[in-house]
């Protein structure tokens, strides 16, 4: 295989990321908007209030139960291709959902979605990092993970929708996009040239990833184990925050509803953007130097998180609180940027999209537990700024874990596996 030029190379990773980023909005966007609309489905749908949950509720646990199968699909299958599908298929789920008339078909729907949407992120990930491989790596990451929290700030776009032409037409408006923008992609987006996954000329040519030999390898790697704890404790924190801020914002401020609501998603999304860019920057300018800086740099981060949130938790006023909200959102959002960099230096390059797809299952159903546990510290009259306390407490260990990994982490990603 002949390889483009170094600066053609790097041009079609930044198209690549460019491509994917819609994606992960799209992506994003469809999955969210049914929570602002709200109002608009039950009065169409008649449901209760724990039904109506339950609708965001089985997104989650479809989309946990199936990362790591979804991962391995994308590590044995043509990345771009199982992008494309997914896209196109979750496009087509939710322009059908407009068509729902029980409750039944509507919770169909959306496990379908999910169901649908699983294999897009951790293909899209592993696919950046395939085109990003040198001191590019953290910020590309980050760029393509800033799609998806601009389309949860964009999902709002569909309770705007639903109060003016219903919240049909909205489904079957960003359907008919999904499915526009999945013709582009079959035009544009390619997988890249395999150079790490290749084998070494007079070397044999690496086997084709099996499901059974992926979570064997990936299971039995210490560090990796490790790193899944991790996602643990920071799918604990960061759910907690995105279940139960808005509620603590309106109960400690005697803000509305909407208005807590908006001012819990504006400066956390927009911390959080912020984050994505300056931690994946940061981390490939220090990569230079230190491979290794693509965990210090998700470490420092956490350690602005903590006592963010602990600013959050005892501010005086609203202002104090945005102010650590941001802090948090920012500090936090440092490791999201490096988290498919650190696979790359603890995992098996064939098996990127399906470690990624094991750290979702584990980080989805925990953080699940966690806003569930949350309910029922408030059902027991709990102050809901422990929920927060505890998450300081959370994001220490989260700090030690990572302090762990970076003493033992390699300097170099490892090379595949062959098996003989």
């Amino acid at each position: 295989m002949t390889l483009p030029a170094p600066s053609s190379f790097r041009t079609n990773g930044w198209l690549v990321v460019a491509l994917l980023w819609v994606t992960a909005c799209l992506n994003y966007l469809d999955r969210l908007m049914i929570t602002t609309m709200r109002g608009s489905i039950k009065d169409a749908i008649p449901m209760t209030e724990a039904q109506f949950g339950l609708l965001t509720t089985v997104v989650l646990i479809v989309y946990g139960l199936g990362s790591p199968f979804a991962g391995y699909f994308a590590d044995r299958f043509n990345r771009s291709s199982v992008i494309i599908g997914s896209l196109l298929a979750w496009s087509i789920v939710t322009g059908l959902t407009a068509y729902a008339k029980t409750y039944d078909q509507l919770l169909t729907l959306r496990a379908l979605l999910a169901l649908a949407q699983v294999a897009a992120v951790p293909a899209s990930v592993a696919l950046v990092v395939d085109y990003h491989r040198g001191a590019t790596r953290s910020l590309a990451s980050g760029l393509l993970l800033s799609g998806a929290m601009a389309g949860g700030a964009f999902s709002g776009l569909g309770g705007w929708i639903a109060a003016g032409p219903g919240w049909e037409f909205a489904h079957k408006l960003f359907g008919a996009i999904g499915i526009g923008y999945a013709l582009v992609l079959v035009f544009l987006l390619r997988d890249s040239p395999t150079v790490e996954s290749a084998a070494a000329p007079g070397q044999p040519q690496l086997p084709p990833v099996r499901i059974g030999e992926a979570f064997r390898g990936l299971l039995t790697n210490r560090d990796y184990l490790m790193l899944l704890v991790y996602n643990c404790v920071a799918g604990a924190v960061g759910w907690s925050v995105v279940g139960w801020m808005p509620t603590y914002m309106k109960e400690q401020f005697n803000l509305t509803q909407g208005t807590a609501g908006m001012t819990t998603t504006i400066y956390l999304n927009t911390a959080a953007l912020v984050g994505l860019i300056v931690g994946g920057k940061w981390a490939d300018r220090w990569s230079r130097s230190n491979e290794r800086a693509r965990i210090i740099v998700p470490i420092i981060g956490l350690c602005i998180a903590a006592p963010a949130v602990l600013l959050l938790t005892n501010a005086p006023t609203l202002a104090m609180a945005i102010v650590g909200l941001v802090g948090y959102g920012v500090g936090r959002y440092f490791a999201d940027a490096n988290m498919m960099p650190i696979l790359c230096l603890l995992v098996d390059s064939r098996y990127r999209a399906t470690s990624w797809g094991i750290c979702s299952l584990v980080s989805t159903i925990v953080g699940g537990v966690g806003i569930y546990v949350g309910g029922l510290l408030r059902d027991a009259q709990i102050d809901i700024s422990r929920i927060f306390q505890f998450a300081v407490i959370n994001l220490l260990v989260a700090v030690a874990l990572l302090f762990y990994i970076y003493r033992r982490a390699p300097k170099t990603a490892p090379a595949p596996v062959v098996a003989t």
